[in-house]
């Protein structure tokens, strides 16, 4: 079932055009992988997909309604759940309460922290005294991906979260994104520039280049080489 349908996307920073014509779907019980060098326009449809960003033209649709005008919290509170490059978590708050942020769009008798996240990032149980602004770099992508956990979302969205990362908890997000695809009750969108762990991942992927869809296909599509030189030009 296709839970996101973006269609002909297009998307301006003033005169400069960001997106041009992007069409891209994720469906429930897989990961479609946005893959695409720097400055490609990767982050820019995330913040469309979220609605961070007005776009210019196109269509966003979400479980077959049109989204494309919806405020960003109007999108939360429908099962859209967004990680940002940089993860964005509060610094001064403790791990505990970012990841009670996540209540934001549930009624107030969801408002519990799901003991799952602890179950794929065990540490964070651990820290929930701790500031985040005290946590290691891939600590704060952790809790950042738990802090969306928590909002229940249909649409998981992640902006590589492998970036800046030590490779053991790669390894670790690497095996949350798996099982949360097993439990076939959301979708996942994952713009990602490591080659391995989005082939590893991804049952669908997309490449961008100049704010342009130039290459799409399934997981048998990135065993040969065409995708990972498109990477490394």
């Amino acid at each position: 079932m296709t839970m996101l349908s973006v269609e002909k996307l297009s998307l301006h920073y003033g005169a400069a055009q960001a997106l041009k014509g992007v069409t891209v779907s994720a469906a429930i019980g897989e990961v479609t992988c946005v893959l695409g060098r720097n400055g490609v326009g990767k982050t820019s449809l995330l913040r469309a997909i979220s609605g961070q960003r007005p776009i210019s033209g196109g269509t966003i649709r979400f479980d077959g309604r049109d989204i494309s005008r919806l405020k960003p919290f109007e999108r939360a509170e429908l099962g859209i759940a967004y990680v940002p490059q940089g993860r964005e978590i509060f610094p001064l708050l403790t791990v505990r309460e970012n990841l009670e942020t996540g209540f934001a769009p549930l009624k107030s008798k969801e408002r519990r922290i799901p003991d799952e996240i602890f179950e794929l990032f065990p540490g964070l149980r651990t820290m929930l005294g701790r500031r985040g602004g005290d946590l290691s770099g891939g600590q704060q992508q952790q809790l950042a991906i738990g802090r969306a956990l928590v909002t229940k979302p249909r649409l998981l969205v992640l902006d590589e979260p492998t970036e800046g990362i030590q490779p053991s908890i790669i390894k670790d997000i690497g095996r949350a994104i798996a099982y949360l695809r097993q439990r076939k009750d959301m979708a996942i969108l994952l713009v990602e520039q490591y080659f391995d762990f989005a082939r590893d991942l991804a049952d669908r992927f997309v490449v961008m280049e100049r704010g342009e869809i130039v290459q799409h296909g399934d997981r048998s599509a990135l065993e040969g080489g065409d995708v990972r030189q498109r990477l490394a030009i």
